[in-house]
């Protein structure tokens, strides 16, 4: 008498769990292989100081004598790592910003679209590789200082001038100087945020729209109850994204300080531990931006 085995089936739930595992897997592979050794070993050289010798080298255990120095001896550390956070906290919602509002004039219909979503990534590519090592080594400085020669209505006086004449706070006239000024920046900066923003725009539905068109709503009130909360799981991700490209950034002038400290300065154990300070105060901001921002995130059920 044969007996009939019974096949065992993965529910959906189990599928789905499977899925995401065999998804991030490659992340996790790649964090493990290729990021925790050389954060491991870099946490290693922040206590110690490294001493080349004929054949190898060798560590020199300095506790946290490294880390004082970065703070307290160093000219510039302290001083270029509070710049580095004014500048983002400045710049920071001037990007989002101006990302929102590019890829809402994107999601209109009108001839070239595609021509000008391409323009507008177009920064993005040019800010990356020999372009950008071009701008940092001041090969293209020389162009841009003519172009702000040629044209007085655009610098920093001119514009000051305008605005105080309008009898605006004189925190709110710096500010828009320097946001004005900070625009290339801002645009180059932008790319990768407004197509996020774009996608999220495409990916609400219509028949939203259409029933508040059939309820009255304006256009004014269907923005802030129907695109922006729908918005809100992206505001999250392009401000955790802007954060993070804005620190690890080529130009960054922190990293820029801490490789030179490495090879011209006061070695790798310094320039380790200017590196774990500026890790820690990256994680701390990533945290408290996350926590902020996500209580008022609204996910679509």
């Amino acid at each position: 008498m044969r007996v009939q085995r019974k096949r065992s089936y993965l529910t959906f739930s189990q599928m789905q769990k499977i899925g995401g595992f065999l998804f991030t897997l490659p992340f996790v592979m790649g964090f493990i292989l290729f990021f925790a050794y050389p954060f491991i070993q870099a946490v290693i050289l922040s206590f110690n100081e490294l001493v080349l010798t004929s054949e190898t080298f060798e560590l020199q255990w300095r506790g946290l004598y490294n880390y004082g120095y970065a703070l307290q001896v160093h000219p510039e550390f302290s001083r270029v790592f509070t710049e580095v956070l004014v500048k983002l906290a400045t710049e920071l919602p001037l990007i989002l910003g101006f990302s929102f509002f590019a890829a809402t004039i994107l999601n209109q219909n009108f001839r070239g679209r595609a021509l000008v979503r391409m323009l507008f990534f177009l920064p993005v590519i040019l800010g990356s590789g020999v372009v950008m090592k071009l701008e940092m080594n001041d090969y293209s400085q020389i162009m841009l200082d003519a172009i702000r020669q040629s044209s007085s209505v655009f610098q920093g006086d001119a514009l000051q001038a305008m605005f105080e004449s309008a009898r605006l706070p004189d925190g709110m006239v710096e500010y828009i100087v320097n946001a004005i000024e900070s625009l290339p920046a801002v645009i180059r900066a932008s790319g990768v945020q407004i197509l996020i923003f774009l996608a999220g725009l495409q990916s609400i539905p219509r028949e939203v729209y259409e029933a508040a068109n059939v309820e009255g709503a304006t256009p004014w009130e269907q923005f802030w109850l129907i695109t922006f909360p729908m918005l809100t799981p992206l505001i999250l991700t392009n401000t955790v994204y802007t954060i993070v490209d804005s620190f690890t950034a080529m130009n960054n002038e922190l990293v820029l300080l801490i490789r030179e400290t490495m090879l011209r300065g006061a070695g790798y154990g310094v320039s380790m531990a200017m590196a774990m300070l500026y890790f820690a105060a990256i994680s701390i901001i990533l945290i408290i931006v996350f926590v902020l921002l996500s209580r008022r995130v609204f996910y679509q059920v």
